[in-house]
């Protein structure tokens, strides 16, 4: 199974025209999927305290929490599909990751009090967003930290991270080819 983690809360941008397009590639292969739109499904990415009294017993108070994990427990593929604002993904994006990733559920401590995978396993993450900037400049983030230290240690491997450059003020030949590198990639 796989899993779409969306976040943009603009129909009209190039990111749901990715959005929509992977979705059509997978149902041309015949393949199963869930969606998870955060903005169309009113997330909240904020952990509050009714949440965060029960997050070390593995539960939530957001009824979505519960959803969306499941669907990360019964998929073995996830693709994200966001853009980078500021540096980073969106604050969206982020507290899905604060709120989502329940303790023993996504993560348990080794004996030495490391972060490691629980029972999350996806075998092929793919991370496809747009940016303003060059890709390099968003390495050290999104590859030097976000994949070892969130993906990975939540059981997500594999990270495969397609980024388009200058998506707003680039030609359209960029977002034309990206389109279709995409196209190809899922």
């Amino acid at each position: 199974m796989t899993t779409i983690l969306y976040a943009h809360p603009y129909d009209g941008s190039f990111n749901h025209a990715l959005f929509s397009e992977i979705k059509e590639k997978l149902n041309k292969q015949g393949k199963e999927y869930n969606v998870i739109d955060l903005y169309a499904d009113g997330f909240n990415p904020a952990l509050e305290a009714p949440s965060l009294r029960l997050y070390s017993r593995g539960e939530s108070a957001d009824p979505l929490v519960e959803k969306y994990l499941g669907f990360l427990l019964g998929s073995d593929e996830l693709i994200m599909v966001f853009p980078i604002w500021w540096g980073m993904m969106p604050a969206i994006v982020k507290g899905f990751f604060d709120k989502v990733m329940l303790s023993g559920k996504a993560y348990k401590y080794s004996d030495t009090g490391e972060l490691i995978p629980d029972k999350i396993d996806i075998k092929r993450t793919v991370m496809v967003t747009t940016s303003q900037g060059d890709t390099e400049l968003f390495s050290p983030f999104f590859i030097d930290y976000f994949k070892p230290r969130v993906l990975e240690a939540v059981g997500m491997k594999n990270l495969e991270w397609y980024n388009c450059e200058k998506t707003a003020h680039g030609p359209q030949e960029n977002r034309d080819d990206f389109y279709k590198m995409i196209y190809d990639k899922i």
